[in-house]
Parts: C-alpha cells; sequence; structure tokens
C-alpha cells in the first residue's frame, strides 16, 4: 500500500509539471504598451480642427428653428463688388459673403434666402427677427458689440475717400471745407475725421468718438447721409458732394474712369458675422468661421474674389 500511494504521488507531481510551467511562463510575458504616436499624428492633433462639413444632431433652439423652416435668411449687400453683388439681368448673386452664406445653409442642410441690407437696415431686421444673420461688410466695433454678437474677423478692409479727378482733390488736407457723402448708420464719417484729426488737418476740437454725429459735424468738413450707395456715387457725380467716403471695398464698383481714391486710407475695418447677442446663431458662426480660416476656406474665398 505504501508502494502504491508513493507512485500516485510522484504520477500526480509530474502530471502538474506543465501546468505549472505554462503559468510560470503567462507571468513572466512582457506587458504590451502603445507604440509611440508618430510625429505627423501629433502636429495634426496640435493643429487648428476644420469647420465640420454637417450640423450636430442637436442644435440650439433657435438653430433647430432654421432647420425645421428649412430656410437660413441672410442680410447681404447688393452693390458691393467680390463681397455681395446681384446681378439686374440674372437677380443672381455672387460675392466672398455669399459663398460664406452658402456654407452656412449648407451646413445646416437648408437653402439660403437673401435679403439685401444697408449700413441703415441691417440691424433693424436682425432685431425684428426678419433675418437670421448678416454678412454684409458689417464692421466690428465695441459700440455695436453692445447689442450684437459678432463673429472673429474673416475679412479687414480699410476707409478711403473716392473723389471726381476734375475736383483735384487728392488727400486728407484737401478735404478741408468740403462736403463729403456717407452711408446712413455708417462709421464712415466719423473715421474720416478722426483721420484728419491725426493727420493735423483738424484741430479736434469737439470730437467726441462714442457721441459723433455726421449730421451735426461742420468742425471743417461737413458730410450728407444717403441710404445707400448708388446715390451716393450718383450724388458725387452731380456735384451735391465733393467727395464719397466708405470702405475701400465697398467703393471698389464705383471707381471708374475720371474717378480716383485719395493718397490716405485709414481706419481698419474688420467684417465680422451679425447674430442676435447671446444666440445659438452666435455660438455656431463663430465655430464656422474659425475653422474656416484654419483651414483656408475664407483665403481661397478671398483670392477667388479677387479682394485681396
Amino acid at each position: 500500500m505504501k508502494m502504491k500511494r508513493f507512485v500516485s504521488v510522484v504520477l500526480c507531481a509530474l502530471m502538474l509539471l506543465p501546468i505549472l510551467a505554462g503559468c510560470g511562463a503567462k507571468t513572466e510575458a512582457p506587458v504590451a504598451t502603445a507604440a509611440p504616436a508618430p510625429a505627423a499624428t501629433e502636429a495634426a492633433t496640435a493643429a487648428p480642427a476644420a469647420a465640420e462639413t454637417t450640423a450636430p444632431a442637436v442644435l440650439a433652439e433657435d438653430v433647430q428653428k432654421i432647420v425645421d423652416r428649412g430656410v437660413l435668411r441672410v442680410g447681404v449687400k447688393n452693390a458691393v463688388l467680390g463681397f455681395g453683388f446681384q446681378d439686374e439681368l440674372t437677380g443672381e448673386y455672387s460675392g466672398m459673403e455669399i459663398s460664406l452664406a452658402q456654407k452656412i445653409a449648407e451646413y445646416l442642410g437648408v437653402d439660403v434666402e437673401f435679403t439685401a441690407v444697408t449700413a441703415a437696415t441691417r440691424t433693424e431686421l436682425l432685431d425684428s427677427g426678419d433675418i437670421d444673420c448678416v454678412l454684409a461688410t458689417f464692421t466690428i466695433t465695441e459700440e455695436r458689440k453692445k447689442s450684437w454678437d459678432f463673429t472673429t474677423p474673416y475679412y479687414t478692409d480699410y476707409v478711403t475717400v473716392l473723389v471726381e479727378d476734375a475736383s483735384g482733390i487728392k488727400t486728407l488736407a484737401d478735404l478741408k471745407d468740403k462736403k463729403v457723402g456717407v452711408s446712413s448708420g455708417s462709421t464712415s464719417g466719423k473715421a474720416l475725421v478722426k483721420a484728419m484729426i491725426e493727420a493735423g488737418v483738424l484741430s479736434g476740437d469737439g470730437f467726441d468718438a462714442d457721441s459723433f454725429d455726421p449730421a451735426t459735424w461742420t468742425d471743417g468738413v461737413s458730410f450728407a447721409q444717403y441710404d445707400d450707395y448708388p446715390t451716393i456715387s450718383t450724388a458725387l457725380s452731380a456735384g451735391e458732394v465733393d467727395a464719397f467716403c466708405v470702405d475701400k471695398s465697398i467703393l471698389a464698383v464705383y471707381h471708374t474712369d475720371g474717378r480716383s481714391y485719395i493718397e490716405d486710407k485709414f481706419a481698419p475695418q474688420e467684417y465680422g458675422i451679425a447674430t442676435v447677442k447671446g444666440s445659438g446663431m452666435s455660438e455656431l458662426c463663430e465655430t464656422l468661421v474659425t475653422g474656416w480660416l484654419a483651414d483656408g476656406t475664407i483665403d481661397a474665398l478671398i483670392a477667388e474674389n479677387g479682394i485681396a
């Protein structure tokens, strides 16, 4: 009996050896680790992300209303070459801001409807809800930001002055005691007076940027306000005003034979998409614009429309 028990113990030990050996091999195996990311992957992660091509499933309430409506309503210019211009024969719109509006609509999966606006009407239509956003060479200012939201600037322009060659006006100094046509609701008159003060043409007495009103300013230069740019151009041709002052991009369409820009350009104008303050549309437009700036989309549109 003792011999049999001994043999059994030996046999059991021999049977356990492979199992114990297997357990030991498993314990000693190295733990797998993730390979370090290649440099290209790290660079891509660090780069700004491009705008998504489709809207997320959950949208802010005001944005969802646009989607449910099926139409994005945008206030645009209709007489600014390269930005917002409507062909009189076909009715078709073209320009950088038109393309941006179409891209927002495409992102939301809706159609786009354009409403021609002026400097005087764009915020009224936005406040009333008749349009969802404004893409109309709308300059961002601290004062305007108190009432409306603006995206990161998608373009920077400058203010300058267009004159008839026969007038002999070539510089800011030549505008002394002249009448200048500006658009109602624009900041062009204020920018011109400020530039003339900085150039030493005007004394600056009584100038207050926060309360400046072109309708009442008469110190060294006066202003006539008009509802739209074509009317100012007509007034310039008729001699009702001596000069036409606004952003250079807007003046381009009126820069015809027999007319010239003065030598000075001033007051950088940063254009942004304007939306209702605190709205979901504000957040959406900011996300899209920053993405399009990062991925080169906006640079391509600037080049495509010849406004570099």
